[in-house]
């Protein structure tokens, strides 16, 4: 089997919020660069990149020019393609940046078709650790919204059956940390004791305001499952700072490009639960390898986006904890992961089980 050609085309989706109805921006739009890999055995792998902003073309040109040197060869040797690509544009144009976006995006299409090669869903072609992930409902909570539509939303994820959700702190304008360890409170009195809840700092704060806030939070019960990006995220000696200061676990990753900058992150113990963006990371060969590094460490992984990509990836290695949940990908495809409980139901087609929705790509398209 070979490669024939790659089609890339940029879709702005809205930016809404599906989980609770709580956008943060509602009139804000989401750049996405969609892929098609095409082969001469008919089989068809898709991808996704993003991150670009106002690059997105430039990213989706890297896509195609990384993508023509990719024609001719075999989809199945993911390795081989990947050494392809270094040798041609890596090397000088990465890593980081719009070569590992555009890598991810061949990457994670290159394995959809090995997986439809031998009629397997990815996740079992990997592996298999179990049948269902838990996942967690993200992208509602977010630190732009008021407190009562924060603690609003709260309650309505719960009762839509919600176990583990994610909120926000580091507030916008005038804060304190009073107010922040107040919106946390009563995020915790809208969804009861045994929700699992997280918060995500984005990479707000300075090391000591970290401590202290992370603190404070622990001194109010609010019973963090996890504080996640707390400080700049390629402070790892900062990070090892705050992880040894809290009780509350530390996560973190999900800004940091490549396989290397997790094993300065990992030796310096600076997170406890090591994030994975798909997307960064340079696609699955990439993620798979974080997580096998995790596992040597005693850590657990956990995903950033993609949820009905990552579903075969948590689900896959041992260490995997959680899904994050926050559909932005979802009009773009025809089905989507199911949800039973708080856990995602592992897709039983071949590859990824996913497909684009050409209207949805041709009502969007740039």
């Amino acid at each position: 089997m070979k490669i024939t050609g790659t089609r890339t085309q940029i879709v702005e989706l809205p930016a809404d919020e599906p989980l609770a109805n709580a956008p943060e921006n509602p009139n804000g739009k989401r750049p996405i660069v969609t892929l098609r890999v095409e082969t001469d055995a008919g089989a068809e792998g898709i991808g996704v990149a993003y991150f670009g902003g106002a690059l997105t073309r430039t990213l989706a040109q890297a896509i195609d020019e990384l993508g023509a040197l990719c024609v001719g060869e075999d989809p199945v040797l993911v390795e081989a393609v990947h050494a392809k690509l270094k040798a041609a544009a890596g090397g000088s144009a990465g890593p980081g940046g719009i070569y590992h976006l555009a890598l991810s995006a061949l990457d994670i299409a290159l394995w959809d078709i090995r997986a439809k090669a031998v009629n397997l869903p990815l996740w079992r072609l990997l592996g298999g650790a179990r049948e269902r992930v838990p996942t967690y409902a993200s992208g509602a909570l977010m630190r732009g919204l008021p407190l009562d539509t924060v603690v609003k939303a709260a309650a309505t994820l719960k009762d839509r059956g919600w176990r583990e959700m994610k909120t926000q702190m580091a507030l916008p304008g005038e804060t304190t940390p009073a107010k922040e360890v107040e919106r946390m409170r009563l995020i915790r009195e809208a969804i009861g004791p045994d929700i699992k809840l997280m918060c995500d700092i984005n990479q707000r704060w300075r090391p000591e305001q970290a401590i202290d806030i992370g603190k404070r939070v622990e001194d109010a019960g609010v019973g963090l499952f996890w504080l996640e990006d707390v400080t700049t995220a390629d402070d790892f000696p900062g990070l090892a700072r705050i992880t040894r200061a809290l009780s509350t676990p530390v996560a973190g990753g999900e800004y940091v490009w490549g396989i290397v900058p997790f094993r300065h992150m990992m030796e310096a113990r600076s997170v406890d639960v090591p994030m994975v963006d798909l997307v960064r990371v340079g696609g699955i060969t990439q993620w798979l390898k974080v997580a096998g590094m995790a596992e040597a460490f005693n850590l657990p992984v956990v995903s950033h986006l993609i949820p009905e990509v990552h579903v075969h990836l948590i689900g896959a290695v041992p260490n995997g904890l959680t899904v994050e949940y926050m559909p932005w990908l979802r009009p773009l495809l025809k089905q989507a992961p199911e949800k039973q409980n708080g856990e995602l139901v592992m897709p039983s087609a071949p590859g990824l089980g996913l497909e684009f929705d050409q209207a949805t790509i041709d009502r969007y398209r740039v």
